[in-house]
C-alpha cells in the first residue's frame, strides 16, 4: 500500500510525487519534502551510480559516492537555480566529489564482472569471447590518463553528450570532444584488430 499524506485541507490523499514533472519535483524537495526527495533519489540512482562507478572504479566506493552526492543535494539545494536543468547541476557535483576523493585517498582497485556481462541465452563460447573483448576493451580504457579515461566512460558507456559531460567537469565542450577525440585514437591504436568489434569510434 502507498503512504498517505494530509493534504492542505486535512483530507488524506495518496502519495503522487512520482506523477510530479521535475521541476515541479525539485521544488518541492527545496520546500523540504521529504517524499519528494525520496522520488527524486529513485529517478536518479541508477544512472548516478553508473556515473560514480566510472569515476571511482570501484563498486563500494561508487555507492558511498552516491550517497555523499545526494546528501551534498541536499545541503546546497538553496543553491540550486530552477530556470536551469536539475540533472547537469546533480551531476556536476556527483563528478566533482569523486575527482577529489580520488585525489585525496587511494581507490580500493578489483576487477569486478560489469553487470550485463552475460546474455541469458549465450553459449558458454560466446560468453567467453565476450569476456575477453570486454576485459581488453576495459584494460585499453584504463591504461588511457584518467581525464581522457572518465571522459570517454561518460561519453561512450553512459551516453552523456559532450555538452552535458563539459558541465559535469566545468570545462568547454569543445575541450570535451578534444578528449573523445585523443581517447578514441588511443584506443584505436591499443584494441588494433578488436576495432570493428568494439565500440570505439
Amino acid at each position: 500500500m502507498k503512504p498517505l499524506l494530509l493534504d492542505g485541507d486535512g483530507a488524506r490523499r495518496p502519495d503522487a510525487t512520482h506523477e510530479l514533472g521535475e521541476a515541479e519535483l525539485v521544488a518541492r524537495v527545496c520546500a523540504r519534502d521529504a517524499a519528494a526527495f525520496d522520488e527524486l533519489v529513485r529517478r536518479y540512482l541508477r544512472r548516478a551510480f553508473a556515473v560514480a562507478y566510472h569515476v571511482m572504479q570501484h563498486r563500494e566506493d561508487a555507492e558511498d559516492l552516491v550517497q555523499d552526492a545526494f546528501i551534498a543535494v541536499l545541503e546546497q539545494i538553496d543553491r540550486y537555480d530552477a530556470e536551469r536543468p536539475f540533472a547537469p547541476w546533480f551531476f556536476r557535483i556527483l563528478v566533482n566529489r569523486g575527482l577529489n576523493a580520488r585525489k585525496s585517498r587511494r581507490v580500493r582497485q578489483t576487477d569486478e564482472i560489469p553487470d550485463g556481462t552475460a546474455g541469458a541465452g549465450a553459449s558458454p563460447a560466446a560468453l567467453a569471447e565476450r569476456a575477453e573483448l570486454e576485459g581488453r576493451l576495459r584494460a585499453a580504457v584504463d591504461a588511457l590518463p584518467a581525464r581522457h579515461g572518465l571522459v570517454v566512460r561518460l561519453v561512450e558507456l553512459e551516453g552523456f553528450s559532450t555538452a552535458e559531460v563539459a558541465q559535469m567537469l566545468d570545462l568547454s565542450a569543445s575541450t570535451i570532444r578534444w578528449y573523445v577525440h585523443e581517447a578514441r585514437q588511443r584506443l584505436r591504436v591499443a584494441l588494433g584488430p578488436l576495432e570493428g568489434t568494439l565500440r570505439v569510434g
